[in-house]
């Protein structure tokens, strides 16, 4: 039930926006204050309100509603300190579980990388098989600005998940490797706020990639035997492969992503045909291993890539060349052996290291791959430049930091066209 307000909109991005839309509709009389950590709100008819006065508001009982952008965490003391108040905390996603769903069908999809890639796929799969699906959540879309559709396909990252409040009918996971944890605080909480999409008891079905399936926390969470997934038939993996073979999909982990979404889409009434044909027309998102040819360069914008894993994924797309990668970002303590592991297996022709995780990548790099060509740059923008006049040691040029961008971008999308501007002044 929505209360009358007063509302607190903690967050100020694109979904804090959508749900002051969504209580201008539902409640137009009602006061809405909004708070962010940093800077300015910008929200239309929302009073920006000071972090320091929400004590003071929340014992005077000043908010009959939180809404929590996902960016906010759900252990932050102010989000924590409104729920023992006994003020409901809720989320764009579960307003819209609520008031918007309706009858849809819904696919839910997380998982630490492929997320984008496998929703994306999904429902492209169901709307080249004449299906009214709708794609949003994480991804572009936030669930309030969706629309009616038949089926509802959402990616949602592990802050959407950690308080979701409803059962989706179709559960996807891709893979799990922790992450996020400066929200999360620990390992064992992200996966079990990343795994709280998967209910204790419920009518869902449920499929995973290769490397989820055989997570012991996926196990842990018992599910049904009959919830789970048919796997597809030899037969159809083969026609899949080759279709996959035949697009703008690179790398082992999109064939995986690939035959998640197609048993996903299945599962929601897609034909064989409408999934071959939705991998035919897929094209890559931006920033996911995203190629440009500049200078005779292949150029290749990984910027979402913030984990090691992600790098060693997109090393892997590109094993066949001379690669020249660019690693490095915000340090928020990740382990990087998995990927110094396959630098020492198979080291890139050229590595250049950016601020701030690259220093320790490097100093790992040396010890264990002494062979690998290794450069340090303060910036993107400098790391092109030495390219410039090392041209004849790569064929291709990967932006696959392994990092967050915050110490010098606003998001890794401004990240990504940063790294492609400096190619096309250096290379082009």
């Amino acid at each position: 039930m929505l209360p009358d307000g007063p509302f607190l909109l903690y967050g100020a991005g694109r979904e804090a926006r959508s749900t002051r839309r969504f209580l201008k509709e539902m409640r137009p009389e009602a006061t809405v204050d909004v708070c962010v950590d940093n800077g300015s709100a910008e929200i239309e008819d929302a009073r920006q309100v000071e972090i320091n006065s929400l004590p003071a508001a929340y014992r005077d009982d000043a908010y009959a509603m939180v809404v929590r952008s996902p960016g906010v965490s759900l252990y932050k003391d102010e989000i924590t300190a409104a729920k023992d108040a006994g003020i409901p905390v809720t989320t764009n996603l579960n307003l819209w579980a609520e008031f918007r769903k309706a009858g849809a069908l819904t696919i839910a999809i997380t998982g630490t990388k492929g997320k984008s890639t496998t929703a994306s796929l999904t429902h492209l799969m169901l709307d080249k098989s004449g299906i009214d699906a709708g794609l949003g959540g994480n991804i572009g879309v936030p669930p309030l600005e969706l629309g009616d559709h038949d089926v509802i396909v959402l990616e949602l990252s592990s802050f959407q998940c950690a308080d979701i409040a409803f059962t989706p009918d179709i559960i996807g996971i891709t893979s799990l490797y922790p992450e996020h944890l400066d929200w999360h605080k620990t390992e064992l909480a992200y996966y079990r706020d990343k795994l709280n999409l998967i209910p204790e008891d419920g009518d869902y079905r449920f499929a995973a990639g290769p490397q989820a399936a055989l997570h012991p926390q996926i196990a842990a969470r018992h599910i049904p035997i009959g919830a789970q997934l048919p796997a597809l038939e030899p037969v159809f993996e083969d026609e899949i492969f080759d279709a996959i073979h035949a697009s703008k999909l690179v790398g082992q982990h999109n064939l995986e992503n690939a035959m998640l979404a197609a048993r996903l889409a299945r599962a929601a009434g897609a034909t064989d045909e409408g999934i071959l044909e939705g991998i035919a027309a897929f094209e890559p998102l931006p920033h996911r291993l995203e190629q440009h040819d500049i200078g005779g360069k292949k150029v290749v914008n990984d910027s979402i890539a913030t984990t090691a894993h992600a790098s060693v994924a997109a090393l892997d797309a590109f094993a066949a060349d001379r690669v020249a990668l660019i690693i490095g970002g915000f340090d928020r303590g990740q382990d990087y052996s998995l990927l110094i592991d396959r630098i020492a297996a198979n080291a890139p022709a050229l590595i250049i290291a950016l601020p701030d995780t690259g220093a320790r990548i490097a100093g790992q790099i040396e010890r264990a791959a002494p062979q690998a060509t290794l450069l340090t740059a303060p910036d993107i923008d400098e790391a092109l430049a030495m390219l410039a006049i090392r041209t004849e040691y790569f064929d291709t040029v990967l932006l696959s930091p392994g990092a967050p961008s915050f110490n010098q971008f606003a998001n890794y999308e401004e990240r990504g066209r940063a790294f492609l501007d400096a190619a096309r002044r250096h290379l082009g």
